[in-house]
């Protein structure tokens, strides 16, 4: 599939602007849905509360504030599992179905891969709030694959410095084998300036022993870690051939970034494991506004960056004049940047409503969409586990900055 150039669309998108606006919901396609694709089994599960709550969150503020083109949107909710099984093509074929201009998910790169030919064929806009794989960047979605979450070029350059920064030398960067590990293991070993070994494991294995083993005759002094929650098994591994966190300076991804997957570790193992996880802190705030949605959320990760896909693909609907998936495809750059700073729906719908260019910054952080989809200015958070299930946020070592290109 041909690469749309999506600054192109965008100019002529924002020429007809002032016009489109002013159609009626009969005028534009109907009643706006969107359909999510996040994970409520496999792997990632625990990644699914948090951003299911963030997009049920922006549709009920969207609706609230008169939804979109004078009505109100729908969400239509769906598991996408993880690459071990069929969900998400199930799911996505169901979506396609019923009707949906976008789809939102998935959390995993491995996952999104399976169904984006799929999703773009179909003309529908499909928007990850948290795939990180670098290979989405030159992808051929026909321009209709966008993320909230910046490539691992970034996330890698991060998590190399980092280690390099606390005094690591000598590093081993165990990683499941898929193009999200692999990715961010590329970009961390590219950003350490000391000896790299990469151990690229199979997240389905039954045991780490033979992977661990490598690890350890390697003699690191830190150890990074890129999964999902077979990291478990693998600290347990871990500590059983004495390189666990309490012997080695570890670090995890947002991947692996848990506040309950390692509860049955030794107790207080996990204490000073740092960890990477992209986006802005969700403030109390906004927590609290999650929270009413989802009183039983313990953890926020990629909440904010799911809240922000469904308001970037409202606004662009509001501001193409209709809800089908090309023109929201057509309009979600030009939504993101260069004209007046708006940070709620509300605001910006009434900007558009008189005719003004809105750029909407949004809570994971000022969203501006280079041409190819993704956010070309993001946040790297630093985290740091105070007991096996619970980190707290650092802020003075979050980055932000411009985001590399892909090599």
């Amino acid at each position: 599939m041909q690469k749309f150039n999506k600054a192109a669309l965008v100019a002529v998108a924002a020429t007809a602007a002032l016009v489109l606006t002013s159609c009626s919901s009969s005028d534009s396609g109907g009643p706006l849905k969107i359909g999510s694709l996040l994970p409520e089994t496999g792997s990632l599960a625990f990644l699914g509360p948090p951003e299911f709550a963030g997009v049920d969150l922006a549709v009920a503020e969207i609706n609230e504030a008169g939804g979109v083109l004078g009505e109100s949107i729908e969400h239509l909710r769906g598991d996408s599992g993880d690459t071990s099984s069929d969900i998400a093509q199930q799911t996505a074929d169901a979506h396609i179905a019923a009707g949906v201009s976008a789809i939102v998910g998935a959390a995993s790169s491995g996952v999104s891969f399976t169904v984006i030919d799929k999703i773009a064929s179909a003309g529908i806009v499909h928007f990850s709030p948290a795939n990180t794989s670098p290979d989405f960047s030159s992808y051929a979605d026909e321009g209709f694959y966008f993320r909230t979450a910046p490539s691992d070029t970034f996330q890698g350059a991060v998590l190399g410095q980092l280690m390099a920064k606390e005094g690591a030398k000598n590093v081993v960067v165990l990683n499941l084998d898929d193009a999200y590990g692999n990715g961010l293991a590329k970009y961390a070993m590219a950003a350490f300036t000391g000896t790299s070994t990469n151990i690229v494991y199979n997240p389905q294995a039954a045991e780490f022993s033979a992977d661990v083993a490598k690890a350890k005759a390697a003699k690191p002094d830190a150890i990074a870690i890129i999964g999902f929650d077979e990291t478990a098994k693998i600290f347990t591994e871990l500590i059983k051939q004495g390189i666990g966190p309490d012997k080695v300076k570890t670090y995890l991804v947002d991947g692996n970034l848990s506040s309950g997957a390692y509860a049955d570790l030794p107790a207080g193992i996990m204490k000073g494991v740092k960890a990477t996880l992209p986006g802005v802190f969700a403030d109390d705030a906004f927590q609290k506004r999650l929270l009413a949605v989802d009183p039983a959320l313990t953890d926020f990760s990629y909440s904010a960056e799911s809240y922000d896909a469904v308001i970037l693909i409202a606004l662009a609907a509001e501001q193409g004049g209709a809800t089908d998936g090309a023109t929201i495809r057509d309009n979600l750059v030009s939504v993101s940047k260069g004209g007046t700073k708006c940070t709620t729906f509300a605001e910006c719908k009434a900007l558009i409503a008189d005719g003004t260019d809105i750029d909407y910054d949004g809570v994971s952080g000022p969203v501006e969409f280079a041409d190819n989809g993704d956010p070309s200015y993001a946040t790297m958070g630093i985290y740091e586990y105070t007991a096996n299930d619970k980190y707290v946020a650092l802020p003075a070592e979050f980055i932000s900055g411009d985001v590399p290109a892909a090599e």
